[in-house]
């Protein structure tokens, strides 16, 4: 067989968490629902082959350290925090390429009616050029 070069995705989808993020005072005392999507990608076609956790990354560490960036801080922007999660993902993780980062604020205080308002930050390691 070829030597193929793959890339795959796991995801994460409405992982949900309450904090206290915002710029106004009242959402830091009260805090909102947020909610977090997470698109890794890199090659798991040898996990794939071998069944074997140690060859993927573990998405409960993931949802644990998500949780972390969410919940152990406030930030003013939900930008920060997407960010903050795609640099700490990067980081933990070194078999990641790349990850997409949504966070969702529900109900944000925009004076009217709002489902939601949404940060989506995408984050690639700088690839190596021999």
């Amino acid at each position: 067989m070829n030597a193929q070069y793959s890339r795959s995705c796991v995801r994460l989808k409405n992982a949900i968490f309450y904090a206290y993020h915002g710029v106004g005072e009242a959402e830091h005392k009260v805090g909102a629902r947020y909610e977090v999507d997470a698109e890794l990608y890199f090659d798991f076609s040898v996990a794939g082959q071998t069944d074997s956790l140690r060859q993927t990354v573990d998405y409960e560490q993931v949802y644990a350290r998500i949780s972390k960036v969410i919940t152990s801080r406030k930030f003013y922007l939900i930008e920060a925090v997407a960010k903050k999660i795609a640099d700490e993902l990067m980081l933990d993780f070194p078999i990641l390429e790349s990850v997409h980062i949504k966070v969702r604020k529900r109900n944000p205080p925009v004076g009217g009616v709002c489902d939601f308002a949404e940060a989506d930050y995408f984050l690639e390691r700088p690839k190596h050029t021999p």
